[in-house]
């Protein structure tokens, strides 16, 4: 749970940040790479963890996990420009995919899944609790002290971690000899990062017209070809494709991946949003976080009491999915003029299905597969999640900045000359009718970013009602 927390913080610390972090390093253009770079790192790392984990016990990789987790956090805080920043964000990641994953399997390793909603509600709990705390603390750090404070704020939670896991966490394991799968790995890199690159530059950075950002998808694909022939080939693959034959891992792996493309593809706007549009101080947008994660801290330990109860869970990603899809609906709304009440609720309902949806998925999995197959069956359904949130960023990245960009050329004079570092101060000092318009510009561009984000959950929707309940096995 210490573990998890740390994990979470940091998602949530670094979101309410970002707006201050563009506005003293520059080219807004980039922002979303400072998440994209971090959930890239980890999508990568995931599996390979959930193999590692297999293998050599739960232990030893996680205290690998949170070392690297730490060291990059530091180095965050060290960077100098965007670019530096970028490039550690993606060393933190590495760190970062072992902390969800291995956590959540060794739960699977000690708890029987007919008891372990319970176990699933506090740590989905713990997790709400984290993303109410993370911007409160995130927007009190950028406020009183620097936005670097925001990465070093890890490192006495990390070593918290690591004291308490050299000494309390004692799992049983029994040393047997394996062969890591590292083709496997470096193809499964190739193929993610040729798709990220794909999302994230296209219209942005490359016009859709380039040679080289088709080339960057072609060698992608090529990649995940190799992937498939390599997990055939393999002694010990990464993601054995038999776990492709359970009906439940495949529902569970395609819901996690529409669900981590809606969530963390509009989330990150949300402060944006807040203190863009709005006006909010980073502290007071953290604040204004909070419906969302008590949300999640409500549904998740709900429903992790009543699946231990009834021994059912189908329902709850169900009704979860429907939440998320009105929730971003009601986004797709928002503008200048938009009640922080209006705002407060939708994000509510917006949390309230997160937290009765990703827990669940993570419970079904595990249920599903043999005992022996239960790192790599929990990484992958938390990969896809993973795959889909990166993909997710650069997406609504990439729609967001041409959509502001298209708009701002129709409504400003061609002679307008914007500030360079566009950041929330900045934009408030625009003399009107500039600041006016570049506001309505900007609300209007992230109106299409939630629309797309609605019709992506409503697919989730759908798929939820193939979810079969497998009852729950007692050991």
């Amino acid at each position: 749970m210490l573990v998890l927390l740390l994990a979470a913080l940091d998602q949530t610390i670094v979101s309410t940040a970002l707006p201050t972090i563009v506005g003293e390093l520059g080219s807004p253009e980039n922002l979303s790479w400072v998440v994209t770079a971090y959930l890239l790192s980890e999508t990568i790392a995931v599996p390979i963890y959930g193999k590692l984990g297999d293998m050599l016990g739960r232990k030893i990789m996680l205290q690998v996990a949170v070392g690297l987790f730490l060291v990059g956090s530091v180095l965050c805080g060290l960077a100098q420009n965007l670019t530096e920043l970028i490039v550690l964000r993606a060393l933190q990641g590495l760190g970062g995919g072992g902390l969800m994953v291995t956590t959540m399997a060794a739960i699977g390793d000690v708890i029987p899944p007919a008891e372990r909603g319970r176990y699933q509600g506090l740590f989905g709990g713990v997790f709400g609790i984290a993303t109410i705390v993370g911007p409160l603390l995130g927007g009190f750090i950028v406020e009183h002290l620097s936005w670097r404070w925001i990465f070093y704020i890890n490192l006495p939670v990390g070593l918290i971690c690591l004291f308490i896991l050299g000494i309390a966490f004692n799992p049983r394991t029994t040393k047997i000899k394996h062969e890591v799968d590292y083709m496997g790995a470096l193809f499964l890199a190739g193929a993610l990062a040729g798709v990220i690159l794909f999302t994230s530059q296209g219209g942005t950075l490359l016009p859709w017209s380039s040679a080289q950002l088709w080339l960057t998808l072609a060698m992608g694909m090529v990649c995940v070809g190799g992937f498939i022939h390599e997990e055939q080939q393999a002694r010990e693959p990464i993601i054995p494709l038999e776990l492709f034959r359970l009906h439940t891992f495949v529902v569970t792996s395609m819901m996690g991946f529409i669900v981590g493309f809606a969530l963390f593809g509009s989330v990150t706007f949300m402060p944006l949003y807040l203190q863009v549009v709005k006006g909010s101080s980073p502290s007071h947008a953290g604040m204004q976080m909070v419906p969302m994660m008590g949300g999640i801290l409500f549904t998740s330990i709900l429903s992790g009491f009543l699946i231990s109860k009834i021994g059912k869970y189908r329902i709850f990603p169900i009704i979860g999915t429907s939440f998320i899809a009105i929730a971003m609906a009601l986004f797709s709304t928002l503008g200048t003029g938009t009640s922080n009440l209006a705002f407060y609720a939708f994000m509510g309902l917006l949390g309230m299905g997160l937290g009765l949806v990703m827990q669940v998925l993570v419970l079904a999995v595990q249920n599903a597969v043999d005992f022996k197959h239960m790192g790599v069956a929990t990484s992958g359904a938390t990969l896809f999640r993973s795959i889909g949130g990166s993909v997710g960023v650069a997406t609504f990245g990439a729609i967001f900045s041409n959509g502001l960009r298209a708009r701002l050329s129709v409504v400003l004079p061609p002679d307008t000359v914007l500030p360079q570092t566009l950041g929330p101060e900045s934009i408030r000092q625009l003399a009107e009718p500039i600041r006016t318009d570049y506001l309505h510009a900007f609300a209007a561009s992230l109106d299409v970013v939630y629309t797309v984000a609605a019709c992506v959950a409503l697919v989730a929707f759908g798929l939820s009602w193939l979810l079969k309940n497998v009852p729950l096995r007692k050991k």
